[in-house]
């Protein structure tokens, strides 16, 4: 089995306000697990987007996204502000 027949995963993080987003995890099968159960035990939301995470694996630790995957992620950073907004005023 190949890195590409098995799951993927990939962490990013914020570095501050209109600085941009970086890689800091990202693995394969096991390891994509792992990276995926210990977004959910702190409370991060998980948004599954493959394509988007395909193209983001081949990027170095912390580096910074491209410019051509600003609108694709800033979407996914918006859908998970809102996410965590919501669980935060229902008490979750």
């Amino acid at each position: 089995m190949t890195d590409e027949d098995r799951r993927r995963a990939l962490a990013l993080a914020r570095q501050g306000a209109g600085e941009g987003a970086s890689v800091v995890a990202k693995g394969y099968g096991d390891l994509a697990e792992q990276i995926i159960a210990e977004a959910r035990r702190h409370g991060v939301y998980v948004h599954q987007a493959p394509e988007l995470v395909r193209l983001l694996m081949g990027l170095d630790f912390d580096a910074r996204i491209p410019a051509r995957f600003y609108d694709v992620v800033a979407e996914v950073l918006v859908w998970a502000d809102r996410a965590n907004r919501r669980a935060d005023a229902s008490g979750g």
